[in-house]
């Protein structure tokens, strides 16, 4: 029999209401599993970000346990991203000039920037925004971020050392220092060996995570052989729990962090509110998008305020506390408190951790985000969308992730105005044996109707389509057989006019009744109908314009064409 814990609901998270004692084993469980990823992957994502590995213990532990508490998702997992990793260092080195502490408490300010512009958003109902970040969008985002995280930690996984910057420049530094020799042969062989070692557990589909295996063998390897001295160890972390490091920062430092904040939390929110809706929907329920944007802001400002940067929904660490039977956000708190436990009673673990072994599981992370089929799949469907995928591909790739983003985002804005701004347009028959009205360019066989001429447009009507809509009415007109004594527009695509669209039909309407042809409107949508009114249009559009069918108004033109 299923026990459920009963409660007052306002003081229970919103993810442990309705929580089964059942489910209580299987959570700690899967929190167990969770934590052997939960520290390396911390610990290499913040590397990847250019901060002190610890940093991404902090961004791993306090965002886990804030979500639990007023996070929706049942099963979700928050932290440290590899996608982020560029973001963050395109923000911060401009700001740090090579000062750790000053990038710890950049990021740190970063995180709670990002936090507030969500916490701001889901106040002002904003979840709707994800929309900007259309598919296309988003694969030439993933695969440029892959590039670009993959590239970043080359040099770390050839045992080479070059100074920060962008991934191109630390690319273009280890470029000659490779030709020259000086690639750590073995570092490489580390970071190789980790990495094949991810692979192949993901291959194979090992129950033991492959990160965890290939921290462990690489431990052991650096101590056994004692590798200490030929290659680069993360060193022991500092003992003790997440605490404030904002020192430093101010209110220019604010300003100039805000674009990069306001870039990060749209990519943020999209790639959380999607992993939240898949999980929810294979549940079959559902999950607020604007509660999980608050909740994805109070993490990302607790991690700031705490020592950490900023965070999003795993892609990777999620699917395994899944896989291991999570059924609640307990999973995340068992892992956030091991991890705890871990940096409070064994930090020196890390000292043999190497670096190139972190840089492995990076690129690791990298490979999984990218998504060369669906790259494939887009191609053989859209020309137009796949010019946007590429652009956002190269915007990224070349110019860095925050300019790439905001010229694929402006392309695709364009794309969109460029299909309203040229819609579909046909003429509409009538075709023996079907009921309805057809293109007729689908449907060659179809009959006009004696003295109708019926058109659809396929777009809301404003500035920049409304005359194309008179142009059109009068070509077909010119086109039609003589005695056309009526213009049926069949108006359903119709969902908007503005007051430009509106001047335009006013004068394709004059110009037609001076031609002896009524103009007239089937299936018009009420709100635009409104809009008509509201221009002050009822004299010009009264109600016998109107009509809720094409074939309504076909049968009132031929009852009128009787009588006459």
């Amino acid at each position: 029999m299923s026990h459920s814990v009963e409660t007052p609901a306002w003081w229970l998270p919103p993810a442990l209401r309705g929580y089964k004692i059942e489910w209580l084993r299987h959570d700690l469980v899967a929190g167990a599993a969770l934590f052997a990823i939960l520290v390396p992957a911390g610990m290499a994502y913040a590397q990847a970000a250019g901060l002190p590995p610890v940093t991404g213990l902090y961004a791993t532990v306090v965002p886990l346990i804030v979500y639990a508490a007023v996070g929706p998702s049942r099963v979700l997992v928050l932290g440290p991203d590899s996608a982020l990793a560029p973001m963050i260092v395109a923000a911060l080195v401009p700001l740090a000039a090579d000062n750790e502490q000053k990038s710890v408490a950049l990021a740190g300010l970063l995180a709670i920037l990002i936090g507030v512009i969500l916490l701001c958003g889901s106040a002002l109902r904003l979840g709707i925004i994800t929309g900007l970040l259309s598919k296309p969008i988003r694969l030439g985002y993933l695969n440029g971020i892959a590039l670009l995280v993959a590239m970043s930690q080359l040099p770390t996984l050839l045992g080479i050392s070059v100074e920060d910057g962008t991934p191109w420049e630390k690319l273009l530094a280890a470029v000659p220092k490779v030709l020259a020799g000086e690639t750590n042969m073995t570092a490489m062989l580390l970071g190789l060996a980790s990495l094949a070692l991810i692979w192949v557990s993901r291959r194979l589909k090992w129950k033991v995570p492959g990160v965890l295996i290939a921290v462990v063998v690489s431990c052991l390897a650096v101590a056994v052989l004692g590798l200490q001295e030929r290659v680069k160890v993360t060193g022991a972390l500092p003992q003790g729990l997440p605490a404030p490091a904002l020192g430093g920062v101010g209110w220019a430092d604010v300003l100039a962090l805000l674009p990069a904040a306001a870039a990060i939390a749209l990519i943020v929110f999209v790639d959380t509110g999607t992993l939240s809706q898949s999980l929810a929907a294979a549940e079959d329920e559902k999950v607020s998008g604007n509660h999980e944007m608050a909740a994805l802001g109070a993490a990302n400002a607790a991690s700031g305020l705490l020592g950490g940067f900023p965070i999003s929904a795993s892609t990777s660490r999620t699917p395994v506390a899944v896989e291991a039977g999570a059924k609640s956000q307990l999973t995340g708190v068992t892992g956030a408190v091991l991890v705890l436990g871990f940096m409070l009673a064994a930090p020196g673990v890390t000292e043999f951790l190497p670096a190139t072994t972190l840089a492995a599981i990076v690129i690791a992370a990298a490979a999984a985000i990218a998504d060369p089929a669906g790259v494939r799949r887009l191609v053989g469907m859209s020309r137009s969308e796949s010019l946007v995928m590429l652009a956002a591909f190269l915007g990224v790739a070349i110019l860095g992730v925050l300019p790439g983003i905001a010229v694929a985002v402006g392309l695709a804005i364009l794309d969109f105005l460029r299909r309203a701004w040229d819609p579909y347009r046909a003429e509409l028959v009538d075709v023996p044996g079907v009921p309805g009205y057809h293109d007729v360019s689908r449907h060659p066989e179809g009959e006009r109707v004696p003295g109708l001429l019926i058109l659809r447009f396929d777009a809301p009507l404003f500035f920049g389509n409304g005359s194309l809509l008179g142009s059109f009415v009068r070509n077909k007109l010119d086109q039609a057989p003589p005695g056309t004594e009526r213009v049926v527009l069949a108006a359903e695509p119709v969902t908007g006019i503005d007051t430009t669209a509106l001047d335009e039909l006013v004068q394709l309407d004059e110009w037609l009744e001076r031609h002896g042809v009524d103009l007239v409107f089937a299936e018009l949508k009420g709100p635009v109908k409104d809009r008509l009114l509201q221009y002050g249009m009822a004299a010009r559009f009264s109600p016998e314009h109107f009509y809720p069918t094409v074939s309504e108004a076909v049968r009132a033109f031929q009852r009128e064409d009787r009588e006459a």
